[in-house]
């Protein structure tokens, strides 16, 4: 069994995940610390959902916490971690960081591959962003529809074109806790930079899925503008996970030793 990865130094311990207080222009400055480093750097987010499902699953609490990079993407993690006594100065959500991370890669020089969702949204994707910023290097872009698993033919020949182009950045959409699995298995067998779990960002960034009212989406409730535009597939994940993930915030608040205790 592997060991134990505790939480991880110099971020907010959050459901036992190190969750760093960073800001926007703080993450693009880590992301080209380790485009420069010379090894594959891992940045990965964090949400309610997501912090509920490591909870169940030590693996991927493991994977978060030995990741170069964690950030806050859901206003539930903010909100949790102001009741821990920390504070996390901004939500980053893929939704509208995209296209300032494709601002910062196109200013720097650095190149994309896009990786994740369904055939043909990567693609889209590359297609807008390279639009609206002409001078983005999008070196390639391949759908998430493949077999996953280690040593299989597809994922060698996705690892092989990811590997040629050798991209500064790699952004992986596809889907929580496969994207952060697919990494941490295949991260030593990668030549990027430094690779980035994105979840959904291709389906906004293509247009095809839209972004909730802005009345929703900067006041917390971004949540409620997805619940409303997938209800059955998403209802589980927040009429239920959500007062779950405040429930078990609570419990690690209540339960964790008093300042001078031991653990």
């Amino acid at each position: 069994m592997a060991p134990h990865v505790e939480p991880r130094a110099g971020g907010i311990d959050v459901l036992g995940v190190g969750v760093d207080p960073i800001t926007v222009d703080e993450l693009h400055a880590e992301i080209a610390r380790l485009v420069r480093d010379g090894r594959l750097g891992l940045v990965l987010n964090v949400n309610a959902h997501c912090l509920n499902l490591c909870h169940e699953n030590r693996a991927l609490r493991d994977a978060l916490n030995d990741a170069d990079v964690v950030f806050c993407d859901g206003a539930g993690v903010m909100l949790a971690a102001r009741m821990l006594g920390g504070r996390i100065p901004e939500r980053i959500t893929y939704a509208a960081w995209i296209w300032q991370l494709a601002d910062f890669a196109a200013a720097e020089g650095f190149s994309l591959y896009l990786l994740g969702a369904r055939p043909g949204v990567a693609l889209e994707a590359a297609r807008r962003l390279r639009e609206r910023y002409p001078g983005l290097r999008i070196v390639g872009a391949r759908h998430g529809y493949f077999d996953h698993s280690a040593g299989s033919a597809e994922n060698e020949a996705v690892l092989d074109e990811i590997n040629a182009a050798a991209p500064d950045i790699l952004l992986v959409g596809l889907g929580m806790p496969l994207q952060e699995f697919w990494l941490t298995e295949n991260r030593h067998d990668l030549d990027a930079g430094v690779a980035l779990t994105c979840g959904a960002a291709f389906d906004y960034a293509s247009r095809r899925v839209p972004r909730g009212p802005r009345l929703l989406t900067e006041s917390g409730f971004e949540w409620l503008a997805r619940l409303l535009s997938d209800p059955r597939r998403l209802w589980r994940r927040y009429l239920l996970g959500n007062p779950l993930f405040l429930l078990r915030v609570l419990r690690q608040l209540l339960w964790r030793p008093a300042p001078g205790e031991g653990p």
